[in-house]
């Protein structure tokens, strides 16, 4: 019997009908090849799908030929069209290059993390505690650039929106993706409190008023944004304790912060207004440190039943560092506002000076809690550098920046010298991080090492 050739929409190969022994026909269909990824040895595979497969959502659409929305997303026309369905190594340096409407599909929420950590870089060097001639302009020009930074993220992030019509929820509603939403607000938070140190002049009082209004809108903000997303979280995903990661506590994070914002501000405003800063800049210090415990708890049982995560994400685990860190330089920051004549119930028991040596005892132990998550990502990192750029690297950097910080203000309140000169010699370190950090960002956006279908925050491969 002659075969007859079918054609389906499932494969590529033709269908053929072909006489059997058995009454009934048979159907044989060629088997699509699939992309492997080879594994170092030793090296555990990631939790969850593996990039750069057909069951990582970004990397199918490309080799399906479906990036985008619809068919106009594809610059190239047909022919590109073709190419792209044939099998696409995304860790292949020969890979096909994109066009930039394409590519801004995945611009994600990550790209925050760069002014989040520049903001923290201008606040580190206003805060040395060893300064030279010039030291504050060069701080007062990366708050310049900072804002730029912002500015033009916020702009590309609304160009991906316009260019991609239902990228903004699923952004915000991407397992992965969505965790670094919070981002936008710690940049928001590191202007605020940047923009009162190298901005607002001593004694002027319509900015002393819109850096307080500022204020508290941020808190206002955060607070919907902590418990809004953590409610449509606990909704809609169910993750399972191995697939924990550092990026679930950065919800809770921009709220936390506004105990930061008020440490700093607080000395700036009048007594009056100073007091409920404190106050609320506490309340949201305690709240978000409070959350970030719980969610130790989760990552350390992640790391005892599940190891370390992927090389590729293990800098992320850096963003423990933050919480405890912010939390003891917010104490001392807050406890140093108050008003030197702060004495509740005006007999001299409990007053500014006793209030500030318990938030120094405090900090001291917070800083020890923070100094032990950093060891412990150091050594992971360390154990199993990553190969590829991750826009999680920039979390080597801004809770590290923190970690720093209440070093800092320690070591001042301790008057030790030595520890202000460890200081100095950390925030070395940190410059060359980020400018490392800076130079990989920048080299993966030319390369096609980001913004690239399968190798960003809005596929799931850990």
């Amino acid at each position: 019997m002659d075969q007859i050739p079918v054609n389906t929409p499932y494969s590529k190969e033709p269908v053929s009908y072909s006489a059997q022994s058995s009454s009934m026909p048979s159907l044989s269909f060629a088997e699509p090849e699939r992309p492997s990824l080879q594994y170092p040895m030793g090296e555990k595979r990631p939790d969850g799908p593996v990039p750069g497969t057909s069951s990582s959502s970004s990397a199918s659409t490309i080799v399906n030929g479906e990036e985008g929305h619809d068919h106009n997303d594809l610059e190239q026309g047909e022919n590109h069209d073709e190419k792209l369905k044939e099998h696409v190594d995304i860790n292949d340096p020969n890979r096909p290059k994109l066009g930039i409407r394409q590519r801004m599909h995945h611009f994600t929420w990550a790209w925050f993390t760069l002014p989040m950590s520049t903001g923290g870089l201008s606040l580190l060097i206003f805060a040395q505690p060893h300064q030279f001639p010039g030291l504050r302009q060069i701080g007062l020009f990366v708050y310049i650039v900072n804002i730029v930074i912002f500015c033009l993220l916020t702009f590309g992030m609304l160009t991906r929106f316009f260019l991609h019509h239902g990228d903004f929820y699923k952004s915000l509603s991407h397992p992965r993706e969505g965790f670094f939403f919070p981002t936008y607000f710690l940049s928001i938070a590191t202007l605020i409190t940047s923009t009162q140190r190298y901005a607002i002049p001593d004694g002027d009082t319509p900015l002393t008023w819109a850096i307080q209004t500022a204020f508290w809108g941020y808190v206002v903000i955060t607070l919907i944004l902590a418990i809004g997303q953590y409610s449509f979280v606990f909704a809609t995903h169910n993750f399972g304790l191995q697939t924990m990661m550092p990026t679930w506590i950065l919800p809770i994070f921009p709220i936390m912060l506004s105990g930061t914002i008020a440490s700093v501000i607080a000395d700036t405003q009048p007594e009056i207004h100073a007091i409920p800063i404190v106050i609320a800049g506490m309340s949201c210090q305690g709240l978000g440190l409070s959350v970030a415990i719980l969610m130790y708890s989760h990552m350390v049982g992640r790391l005892m039943s599940a190891g370390l995560p992927n090389r590729e994400h293990r800098p992320g685990l850096f963003m423990n560092v933050g919480p405890p860190a912010f939390t003891a330089l917010a104490f001392i920051g807050m406890a140093n506002g108050l008003p030197d004549t702060f004495d509740r119930e005006l007999d001299g028991f409990i007053d500014v000076h006793l209030i500030r040596t318990f938030a120094i005892i405090g900090a001291i132990f917070l800083w020890a809690l923070s100094l032990w998550w950093f060891g412990i990502a150091v050594v992971a990192v360390v154990s199993s550098p990553p190969k590829y750029f991750h826009l999680g690297w920039w979390a080597m950097v801004f809770p590290n920046t923190g970690f720093i910080l209440a070093t800092i203000s320690i070591g001042k309140e301790l008057g030790h010298e030595t520890v202000l000169w460890i200081t100095t010699a950390m925030s070395i370190c940190l410059l060359l991080t980020y400018l490392f950090v800076l130079y990989s960002h920048i080299r993966a956006v030319v390369v096609q090492d980001i913004m690239y279908p399968g190798r960003d925050e809005d596929v799931e491969d850990h």
